[in-house]
């Protein structure tokens, strides 16, 4: 089944495409993430120093109008 404890090594890409195609800074995205934490969350996950837990995924992927696989899977692209 593979190394299931691998983070997803485009996970931070994606997450800079969707806050780009929203054309919102990194503060305006914490706030549509509805993050009780600063601009410094979004970049830490922009930047792959930081993991975001499975409900701001959730709210990424919403606000992306995608599911969470393609999020998550490296082998699914965000159109």
């Amino acid at each position: 089944m593979g190394n299931i404890r691998r983070r997803p090594k485009n996970l931070p890409r994606k997450l800079l495409a969707i806050r780009k195609k929203l054309d919102v800074s990194q503060t305006e995205m914490a706030r549509l993430l509805d993050l009780d934490v600063a601009y410094t969350a979004v970049s830490g996950y922009e930047l792959g120093t930081r993991q975001p837990d499975l409900l701001v995924l959730l709210k990424y992927a919403r606000l992306a109008g995608v599911s969470t696989d393609v999020l998550i899977d490296d082998k699914l692209k965000l159109d």
